[in-house]
């Protein structure tokens, strides 16, 4: 990098690579040995687990990234640095190499002593976790990552694999094949053929053509560290706002906390470009952004996150409670929360599918702001999330057009939202207006919809959809095992009282608040009857549902 920085830059610069003091150095001596290192010497190497954290107490340490042309150096500590980036925190592979490059002597400390020191030193948890968090960054800014991503902007799995690596804050480096020629040679290094595309090649030797996303975290060792040996005293399902927040206040107060998330952190809030009604972020905050902070801060009190896999069955019939995962783990858990979340409703057009991914969207991010460029947009849904996705490509849409099945927007969308719709030149609103065709070869061309006041049917050259209309629960697994209502939704507390004789509730006393028909199990968010659909509700439940799992844990 370069060396002549703004000030922000040169603050940034030092957040992420701070130069610890002498008295600092001393409080992590207690927990540490003292290693001699020799030039030459390899400290750690990508795909390594449990890699210590180094401090540098003399000589000097490359931190570099290999790829097929060599080394890319990404930085050098000097005596008062120390090592170590977000894998620290959530037990996940490095992705980097450490070269020792003079002789000098470290302090090493294992991941554990890590974690001790920094649950009880406050300035060093807050030194460590601000650089860690600024190092992950940088490498995503900079495409530093073990992954390269060879796809086609015209690729529904391209897509999706861009979106899962985003939003989970993996570094990597995409290639749109469509407008760089440069990596034919990389292409036929690896003898692969255009039909194969999207490739994703893992740690410089590893080449998936067409992966999965299960298949791209298991070549990425996401999972790695998790293990279903023990009880868990906890087991999260879904990791949107609810289930991050009983995570974080879960591991904080010494629960055994597991997160099983089918795809990313985040959950529908994840997906929003920005969200600006949540208490403390008066500049607003991107649920990305959000999400990746929450589970930050979950692993760093000890949580564990396991990615790209969905529970299938919940086992009602004995506990510890038996959670089964798509990949063949049976997980076994003291208490469960379900935060599994909603998802949006699809307009019931018989070729809907076919432009999922080239066209249709689910979620309004930079990513897809990229793929719509300046071309008009269509936003379908009358919500916070619509309105959100409708003012953020506002700023570089053509047009933005949002088709509302209501008669207004107020009574489902926040003021400021609609205060600034109406007000926006680039966003036309269509009340009581409805989807009814869409068309194209293998990329949306077109949208036809029809105003319900008039009954007319018009047609728009329109080539990116965003879907954010209504939602559905996520609770196909819990039918015959919990009380739902006849949405699906999951039933709680007091909503059980006509149904529970019906669920033989086994204990003299009533469900607890958040708590389902099945002891010890709760229903927190979206995916609970009767929620309030706004990200500080949400995370309001999940901390309150430990409270309760605190006192479930004590009858057992």
């Amino acid at each position: 990098m370069s060396s002549q920085l703004t000030p922000l830059a040169a603050d940034v610069r030092g957040d992420a690579f701070p130069t610890l003091t002498a008295e600092q150095i001393n409080r992590i001596r207690p927990l540490s040995k003292v290693r001699r290192v020799e030039a030459g010497e390899i400290l750690f190497e990508p795909g390594d687990s449990d890699i210590p954290f180094f401090v540098v107490l003399s000589g000097t340490l490359d931190i570099v990234q290999p790829d097929r042309q060599g080394e890319r150096l990404i930085v050098k500590h000097e005596a008062g640095s120390f090592t170590g980036e977000i894998t620290m925190i959530s037990g996940r592979l490095s992705l980097v190499r450490g070269r020792v490059t003079a002789p000098g002597e470290f302090l090493e400390m294992s991941n554990h002593d890590l974690r001790t020191l920094v649950a009880r030193d406050a300035e060093l948890s807050e030194i460590f976790m601000r650089a860690f968090i600024l190092r992950r960054v940088e490498l995503i800014n900079r495409g530093q990552g073990n992954v390269i991503l060879l796809g086609s902007r015209h690729s529904a799995q391209t897509l999706r694999l861009r979106e899962f690596l985003t939003r989970n804050g993996h570094p990597h480096t995409y290639v749109d094949l469509d407008t760089d020629s440069t990596y034919q040679d990389l292409l036929d290094h690896f003898h692969v053929t255009l039909e194969e595309i999207p490739v994703v090649i893992c740690n410089n030797r590893t080449v998936l053509r067409g992966p999965s996303i299960q298949e791209l975290a298991r070549c990425l060792g996401l999972n790695a560290h998790i293990t279903a040996s023990e009880v868990k005293d906890l087991v999260i399902v879904g990791a949107g706002p609810s289930g991050l927040a009983a995570a974080v206040y879960g591991a904080s107060e010494g629960l055994d906390v597991l997160v099983i998330e089918a795809e990313s952190p985040g959950g529908q809030a994840g997906s929003s470009s920005k969200i600006e009604n949540y208490l403390g972020f008066p500049m607003g905050i991107s649920g990305n952004e959000l999400a990746g902070r929450a589970a930050a801060q979950a692993q760093k009190f000890g949580a564990k996150v396991l990615i790209a896999n969905s529970v299938t069955k919940l086992n009602c019939d004995r506990r510890p409670y038996e959670l089964s995962v798509d990949c063949g783990q049976t997980i076994r858990a003291r208490t469960v929360v379900i935060a599994s979340g909603a998802q949006y409703n699809k307009p019931k057009i018989d070729n809907l599918k076919k432009f999922e991914g080239q066209g249709v969207y689910y979620g309004a991010t930079y990513i897809e702001a990229q793929l719509c460029g300046k071309d008009d947009a269509l936003v379908v849904g009358g919500g916070n999330s619509a309105g959100q996705a409708a003012v953020y490509l506002s700023q570089t849409a053509g047009k933005v057009h949002m088709l509302v099945r209501a008669s207004r927007l107020s009574d489902t969308m926040s003021r400021y939202l609609i205060q600034r719709i109406e007000e926006n030149p680039a966003i036309e609103v269509h009340y009581r207006t409805e989807i009814v065709g869409l068309d194209g070869d293998t990329q949306l061309q077109r949208v036809t919809w029809q105003d319900k006041n008039t009954g007319k049917i018009s047609s728009h050259d329109i080539r990116h959809l965003f879907i954010m209309a209504g939602a559905s629960p996520r609770t196909e697994w819990l039918k015959n095992c919990l009380a739902l209502d006849n949405k699906g939704f999951i039933l709680t507390g007091r909503e059980l009282d006509p149904v529970l004789h019906d669920f033989k509730w086994p204990l003299p006393r009533v469900p607890l608040m958040l708590e389902t028909s099945l002891p010890g199990v709760f229903a927190v968010g979206d995916v609970r009857a009767g929620n309030v659909k706004r990200v500080a509700a949400a995370v309001g439940e999940g901390s309150i549902a430990i409270s309760l799992v605190h006192r479930v844990l004590a009858e057992l």
